[in-house]
């Protein structure tokens, strides 16, 4: 072996200086990559308009989450969002909520905003029985509420919340909602578009096997007729197995609240048997079946009792005058009450 000079220092080896070199290199990059993540996380994020909103339904996965963001006007990669989510430790305790994103908000205020719960909320209630255009004078009332939907009909407002094609009435699930302060009437109205969604698909997976209706269309238009008609909520199952005895033997519903409906702004608080003669698709007395869609906004419990009813006989009932009905099996004992109780007969 040839004798190493005096004074000089051993070669290292080919393999360690290349990995000594990528050591370095590593070392580096992940350095300007935590610069460019620390200039990311602070940096106000660019926004497709003034401020984007977003309304995220509870059980709604960090992705999702992420998706919705960019699809609102967020203009960066949902891939980073989501992975900023994960990397932070909150993803998971990301709440529920309507959010709005403004000037100057950034990465990491977004995520700490969603993880609060800061929102400046206010709230608005659908009531059980209204209709659509009872809903949409309710939201253009409420405070704090932009109305993006006013000029609107009821076809463009559909095809604005993802639903192009189906009727707006009995669409949306009453309920009381809370929404930022500033947020478009859209919000709300995505929110109960899909609650309705959602609870008319689980009432229909408990349905009876032997029910006639076939659809959960049908339900939710049967859930909106029995919502009419209930006084007291003892009754709704008995209503509803009124009406559902009807359709198995194809007896007309003749039922007053669709009849009204049919009338529109023509009815006058006043129903005549003028109005019960004259055909239209929603006069139960002159047609059979189920009309063509909901006539008001059912409840859960309205849903449950169309697609379960209780079991009863009776194909007849009339209101008692204290909220409450009698039921009937026979057309001879329901002349009875309707004269006790309608016309001040004993």
């Amino acid at each position: 072996m040839p004798a190493r000079a005096p004074g000089t220092r051993p070669r290292q080896p080919a393999r360690l200086r290349i990995a000594v070199a990528l050591a370095t290199a590593l070392v580096l990059l992940a350095a300007l990559t935590a610069g460019a993540v620390a200039w990311w996380l602070h940096r106000p994020l660019d926004l497709a308009q003034a401020s984007v909103e977003v309304s995220i339904e509870p059980g709604t996965s960090p992705r999702e989450v992420a998706r919705l963001w960019v699809e609102a006007g967020v203009q960066t990669s949902p891939a980073w969002l989501y992975e900023w989510f994960r990397w932070s430790g909150q993803a998971r305790r990301i709440r529920a909520g309507s959010y709005e994103a403004g000037p100057g908000t950034t990465a990491r205020t977004l995520l700490d905003k969603m993880v609060q719960g800061d929102e400046t909320l206010e709230t608005v209630r659908i009531i059980e029985g209204w209709t659509v255009r009872q809903m949409r004078a309710e939201l253009a009332r409420s405070a704090h509420l932009r109305p993006a939907t006013a000029q609107l009909s009821d076809a463009e407002l559909m095809r604005a919340i993802g639903a192009p094609g189906v009727p707006a009435e009995g669409r949306f699930f009453p309920d009381t909602y809370r929404y930022s302060r500033g947020v478009s009437d859209l919000t709300v109205l995505k929110r109960a578009h899909a609650a309705m969604r959602a609870r008319l698909e689980k009432a229909w997976q408990e349905r009876d096997p032997d029910t006639p209706l076939r659809s959960a269309e049908e339900a939710l238009v049967l859930a909106s007729i029995v919502e009419k008609e209930t006084g007291l909520a003892s009754d709704r199952g008995l209503v509803a197995g009124v009406f559902v005895n009807r359709l198995r033997i194809d007896m007309p519903l003749q039922t007053d609240p669709t009849v009204i409906y049919g009338l529109g702004e023509a009815f006058d608080g006043n129903l005549r048997k003028r109005d019960l003669l004259a055909d239209t698709p929603f006069n139960t007395y002159t047609r059979r079946g189920l009309p063509p869609t909901p006539v008001a906004l059912p409840g859960m419990a309205s849903l449950r009792a169309s697609v379960r009813p209780q079991a009863t006989p009776a194909l007849y009932f009339v209101a008692r005058g204290d909220g409450g009905s009698v039921f009937s099996e026979t057309l001879e004992a329901h002349n009875r009450a309707v004269n006790r109780y309608q016309r001040g007969g004993r």
